[in-house]
């Protein structure tokens, strides 16, 4: 409960964002994330050479790592109570000295150390404390039992007395705080908790929603060795700070070409400025290839306060399952499908509330303000900005007010699908945020193109070929729509982008409750902990099955079940989704040029096909 770190010494790096450290005191070597680790180069301990010997311990400089993580009153209090706990355990017998009881772990750790001898003093009265399995651990990454045991149950009558009187020392010890304890947290990190520092609880993501697994898989997407750069600063010390620094010029000429930014004054009371951010992104391709470099200047929208800086939010935006009609009505009656690009969209919508911003950097104050304290100074917004909390609603109004003008109608159960027929053909409007999906006969496209391009800055960008994160290839006999390159970018964020492909997603299901190996946690199953990707998994395959991939929507919707409390079963069966898919990257949906336009469906219904709760599932 009390400080973290580990004081090692830097020898080198197995990537760009993976280092390797030496512990002085033990000789084991360790991987670790550069972004977690802080170094102190004005010490340099030395290591035993040829002709240099290691003294008995190394002493560090350690107040000066102290701020990274303060001692509190209650982390004082837990390590005492630690301390308790291990003079006790000192008095039991060593429970390793008897190799034969030792059960050993036959399954390879993800970072084991190696293993480099140091030459130091022996005899020192603090070796004998120094625990065996502290020197001793780990072998070779790989490595495995030639002859692994099968781990025996321990029954309750062969728990010994004296762990009992350890378990009654720690409840007397235990003060009145313990009295409000709560509940043990079921939390999970996020696959960027680095770069984002989020926390998940399990217990509160039973559901995992669409939403959810479409923010993951843009974070899987959007995720690289080379990271986005978070500020202007660290744009200025890249090598690609030219191309960052013309996106930056980009952004601002846009910025004032849309009559943005009002003039500045002083702050009017009772009013809160919201902030400002520059946000860097790298767009790229299906290929996974950079075509451009994105700068936004973007309001902190948290700052706002519902019902006085905003009312509603809510904007519509396509889902896969519309998206693939459109594709399947496309390949059918042999239409053009073209995606455009709004440039700035958000810039277009104008604000239902007032809102000030703080003067962002770089701006030239007025002649009447500069004897005034920056802070104290605003700018109002005269059209909304990104961040804003109704910017996106702002700009679906604007666009449906313009095509509703045009004689397109707002189909009521999808809203961002625009129709319009007219006696030469029709031609659809499919509509997510910025981008435009145009589908029709080629004489209606072109005059939804001019027309579009005549109220808005576009960029056509010709034959749609991947949107939404999906990959778009257009053939003479109909078109074939597949994820390979994000299943890839999947299996390599989890370490199974070398994994022995499997034929099937699953294993077969028993409906014997005891051996089914999808029965939910039982009483003395330990629970995943929080380093385990459970539901990062579960959300990164949940995009796959409703965009492209349903093969694996039973495996994927089986698993999320256990999402709140996964067991190492259930684990198992998200690495065999993984490898079913390393096996099957390229698979997808195919849509089949003039066939009859019938909907056709399947069913299936299993009787108790879940034991556990009998239930029956369609």
């Amino acid at each position: 409960m009390g400080p973290q770190r580990r004081l090692g010494i830097y020898i080198g790096c197995d990537s760009p964002s993976i280092i390797r450290y030496l512990e002085p005191q033990t000789g084991d070597v360790f991987t670790a994330r550069f972004a977690d680790c802080h170094f102190d180069e004005k010490v340099f301990p030395v290591l035993g050479g040829e002709n240099k010997q290691v003294g008995k311990e190394i002493k560090w400089c350690v107040p000066s790592l102290l701020y990274l993580d303060p001692p509190t009153k209650q982390s004082e209090i837990e390590v005492r109570r630690i301390v308790h706990l291990q003079s006790i355990a000192n008095q039991l017998p060593d429970a390793f000295a008897d190799t034969k009881t030792v059960t050993k772990s036959y399954i390879p750790a993800a970072n084991v150390p190696a293993r480099i001898e140091i030459p130091q003093e022996r005899g020192g009265a603090d070796d004998t404390r120094e625990s065996r399995t502290r020197l001793k651990r780990g072998r070779p990454v790989g490595a495995k039992d030639k002859n692994p045991r099968k781990r025996k149950e321990v029954e309750k009558h062969d728990i010994p007395k004296i762990a009992e009187s350890i378990l009654e020392e720690t409840n007397h010890e235990s003060n009145d705080n313990d009295e409000h304890h709560e509940p043990e947290e079921n939390h999970e990190i996020s696959i960027n908790y680095i770069h984002n520092g989020k926390i998940w609880d399990r217990n509160k993501m039973d559901d995992v929603n669409d939403v959810f697994s479409y923010l993951l898989s843009k974070e899987i997407d959007e995720e690289n060795e080379d990271p986005e750069p978070k500020s202007v600063y660290e744009c200025q010390k890249r090598h690609d700070w030219i191309k960052w620094k013309d996106s930056i010029q980009v952004e601002l000429d846009s910025l004032n070409k849309r009559n943005v930014f009002g003039p500045i004054v002083l702050t009017p009371e009772d009013v809160r400025p919201v902030g400002y951010k520059w946000v860097f992104v790298r767009k790229r391709n299906e290929e996974n290839e950079i075509t451009r470099y994105k700068a936004r200047l973007v309001a902190q929208g948290f700052s706002q306060r519902p019902g006085i800086d905003y009312e509603e939010t809510y904007s519509p935006v396509m889902d896969a399952i519309t998206f693939r009609f459109l594709m399947s009505l496309a390949a059918d009656e042999n239409l053009e499908m073209r995606l455009m690009d709004v440039v700035t969209a958000y810039l277009y919508g104008s604000l239902d509330t007032d809102i000030y911003m703080r003067v962002p950097d770089g701006f030239n104050m007025p002649e009447a303000l500069k004897s005034k304290p920056k802070e104290l100074c605003a700018i109002k917004l005269q059209r909304s900005l990104y961040g804003l909390k109704q910017s996106g609603r702002m700009w679906y109004n604007r666009l449906s007010e313009h095509l509703t003008k045009e004689g397109y109608v707002n189909d009521p159960i999808c809203p961002c699908v625009f129709i319009k027929k007219t006696n030469s053909g029709f031609v659809i409007i499919a509509v997510y945020v910025d981008d435009l999906n145009i589908i029709g006969t080629q004489a209606e496209i072109q005059k939804a193109t001019n027309y579009l391009k005549g109220e808005f800055e576009m960029k056509d960008l010709g034959q749609t070929k991947f949107c939404l994160g999906l990959q778009i290839e257009h053939t003479q006999k109909g078109i074939f729509v597949h994820q390979s390159t994000y299943t890839k970018r999947v299996l390599k964020r989890f370490n199974m982008d070398k994994a022995t492909p499997l034929s099937t997603p699953m294993v077969v299901r028993s409906l014997n409750v005891e051996s089914d190996p999808f029965r939910p946690p039982e009483e003395n199953e330990e629970i995943l902990g929080p380093e385990v990707p459970y539901l990062s998994a579960i959300g990164a395959l949940m995009y796959l099955a409703n965009c492209t991939r349903p093969d694996i929507s039973f495996s994927v919707n089986l698993l999320a079940r256990f999402s709140s409390s996964p067991t190492r079963r259930h684990w198992n069966g998200i690495k065999h989704v993984f490898r079913y898919l390393q096996g099957t990257i390229d698979l997808g949906l195919f849509y089949p040029k003039n066939i009859n336009g019938q909907m056709i469906g399947f069913a299936d219904a299993g009787y108790l096909s879940d034991p556990h709760k009998a239930r029956s599932q369609t």
